[in-house]
């Protein structure tokens, strides 16, 4: 079938781009930053992230019952969830159901600082010039952009709230050492460590899956 051809396409082209990535986070500046980034992690970045996917799950579940905002690109052509789990209807009964999703988590896990940092450059780095209106844009800003990858509209809406905490997050941190770049790495690492929850909670579901 068509949607099966584009599914695959798109695992391929999500492959090589996270194949990328890693190549990029082992090496030099990459993986001095994502060490430096991983070695400040500690508690207060990781107790929040459950309380916070409780309340994006729930906003997003509720989002997702109103007509239209249930679609996303990659769920139309059979996938589920983000193409970066590699979930799709294509494998569905096949080793590759779980096989896929467990080589993307293990290629994507050692770019996640990285990939958080990016994001907060993007999204929160400047925020303490900001004018409220901005920072409200900013982070719906940041929620939609997920749709732009595939997520259901409703889901990527829900993630504004990710964006509020890590602005939060930001603009602590600069309160207190007066540092944009200090205050981007907290973001960072409060982003990552909240998408290192998630990564665990999919690799946990294909091994439920595999054994299933």
């Amino acid at each position: 079938m068509i949607s099966d051809l584009l599914s695959y396409v798109v695992l391929a082209f999500v492959g090589v781009r996270l194949v990328d990535g890693l190549r990029h986070s082992l090496r030099g500046t990459g993986r001095s930053t994502a060490a430096r980034l991983v070695r400040g992690i500690r508690w207060r970045h990781l107790w929040p992230v459950l309380p916070v996917l409780v309340l994006v799950a729930t906003a997003a579940t509720a989002l997702m019952q109103l007509p239209g905002l249930d679609w996303g690109w990659w769920t139309a052509i059979g996938g589920a969830g983000n193409p970066v789990t590699g979930s799709t209807a294509a494998t569905q009964g096949s080793i590759w159901e779980w096989i896929i999703p467990l080589v993307f988590v293990g290629l994507l896990l050692p770019t996640l600082p990285l990939f958080a940092l990016g994001e907060e450059r993007v999204f929160r780095l400047g925020a303490e010039d900001w004018s409220r209106r901005k920072r409200a844009v900013k982070t719906v800003q940041f929620g939609m952009v997920h749709a732009l990858i595939g997520i259901p509209l409703g889901a990527a809406m829900a993630l504004t709230i990710g964006g509020v905490y890590f602005l939060r997050i930001y603009l602590a941190e600069f309160a207190r050492s007066k540092s944009a770049q200090s205050a981007v790495f907290e973001s960072a690492r409060a982003h990552t460590a909240y998408n290192g929850v998630i990564m665990v909670l999919v690799i946990a579901l294909a091994v439920a899956t595999a054994v299933g």
